[in-house]
């Protein structure tokens, strides 16, 4: 373990403050949510150092009821759910009465330390690192509050937590602002890439799909492993292989040996594939194979189109890209799930498009992938702009709780002595309500 700076000392969170967790069962079920009244925060809320406003509200009766679970202004909320864990923040001085749900903690900070420093801490790359053995759980990972109690910090002075603080939040601000630029110029590229691929169908004669299409082959239903397909096995693409222009073959499920297997159904490199059931997003995504693992079958789920000899068929993939022709796909699509939705062989032939001349769409298939290029090229940089703000963000608080960021004051009171305060604070309390003092944990300072 690293030396501490002059006048810090090491300690739990537990020591430090004050923990509840939320109501859990009957306490609070669905049927006690309303429209409006007391708020209550859930894992939603609970960002990294920012407190999200998603709205959720119980009666004034029943937060009555669940009071001793309440939150206030500078309060600290930690998730306790999450791999994760103890992402926090505060609670804003605007919400006004709230209690935390279970699956969120509630830290309060004692004998006058500074509750952002502690909220910084937990967001720390350091601290989650030790939390992470703590995590139990597959699925729902969770910390727990006894986890959270148990991890230990470094503490320093109060006037050195509140210069801490100061000086995370002020390059903090200016990494959202540079942020916030990233996210503007993303959503140009994103904006830039639709108006490229409406270039795909911005001239020509109308005509419908199916009159640029020798057939339509549908693919086939087979009985399946739940794991992916060895490479000397046959296997079937799953609905997660095909997005707008992607496709992955390494999204399969090996088919069971005794079904009959159709060479047929194998897909290949040039094949122009169409996503027949998938996702509201994905539904009658196209995408044009480039490479794909032998034995892949085509699902049900999916289709080929097979495209005459006088369309390009890189630039009917194109056009089928475009905004436009989405459109009429998103719109006449079936299903009440929101998780799966459907495009018949019919509706699909039915797609208008411009369609150029043979040569031009060649011409329009180079322009445009020069252009997406571009645009990729952009993309990507935007990419890594951001990972290297995450970056700088855990380098400054990594410095931040290792004593480098600002300066020692050596007329600052060391940390110790706050500490044996609130050892002495929580002792005499125990003492005054009938319980036993506890025995505080061994202490090192520096």
């Amino acid at each position: 373990m690293s030396e501490l700076p002059q006048g810090w000392v090491r300690a739990t969170v537990g020591e430090l403050a004050e923990l509840a967790d939320g109501p859990f069962g009957s306490n609070l079920k669905n049927a006690h949510y309303s429209d409006s009244g007391p708020r209550v925060v859930r894992l939603q809320n609970i960002g990294d150092g920012v407190f999200r406003d998603e709205h959720a509200h119980i009666t004034q009766e029943h937060y009555d009821q669940l009071v001793k679970h309440a939150v206030r202004p500078r309060d600290i909320v930690a998730a306790s759910l999450g791999e994760d864990a103890p992402r926090a923040c505060l609670i804003p001085p605007w919400l006004g009465p709230a209690i935390v749900k279970a699956d969120c903690i509630r830290v309060r900070v004692l004998g006058g330390i500074e509750p952002r420093f502690l909220m910084w801490m937990l967001n720390s790359a350091p601290v989650r690192a030790q939390a992470a053995p703590a995590i139990k759980g597959v699925g729902r990972p969770r910390l727990g509050l006894g986890g959270l109690k148990r991890l230990a910090v470094p503490l320093p002075p109060v006037p050195e937590q509140r210069r801490i603080v100061a000086a995370i939040e002020e390059h903090f601000s200016r990494l959202d602002a540079a942020e916030e630029s990233l996210r503007r110029a993303k959503n140009r590229t994103i904006s830039l890439r639709k108006t490229i691929r409406s270039l795909a169908v911005a001239e020509g004669v109308e005509r419908s799909l199916g009159e640029l299409l020798d057939g339509i082959e549908a693919g086939k239903s087979f009985r399946c492993h739940g794991r992916p397909a060895a490479a000397d096995e046959w296997g079937v693409i799953k609905v997660s292989a095909m997005t707008w222009g992607s496709f992955d073959d390494q999204e399969n499920k090996a088919v069971l040996t005794e079904d009959r297997i159709d060479p047929r159904w194998e897909i290949k490199p040039g094949d122009l594939l169409l996503s027949r059931a998938n996702t509201t997003e994905y539904v009658g995504a196209s995408v044009l194979v480039r490479t794909c693992r032998g034995r892949l079958l085509l699902s049900d789920k999916s289709m080929r189109l097979l495209v005459r000899q006088d369309i390009d068929k890189a630039w009917l993939h194109l056009a089928l890209n475009a905004p436009e022709s989405r459109a009429q796909m998103s719109a006449v699509a079936t299903g009440t799930s929101d998780s799966m939705r459907n495009i018949s062989q019919e509706k699909v032939r039915a797609v208008r498009l411009r369609v150029p001349p043979l040569e031009r769409q060649r011409q329009i298939v180079a322009e445009v992938e020069r252009q997406l290029s571009i645009a990729d090229t952009m993309a990507a940089e935007i990419g890594r702009a951001f990972k290297r703000s995450a970056a700088l963000r855990r380098s400054i608080l990594a410095q931040a709780f290792s004593g480098k960021l600002v300066p020692q004051d050596p007329s600052d009171e060391p940390a110790s002595a706050l500490l044996e305060r609130i050892r002495a604070q929580r002792a005499a309390a125990e003492t005054a309500t009938g319980r036993r003092p506890r025995r505080p944990a061994t202490m090192k300072a520096s």
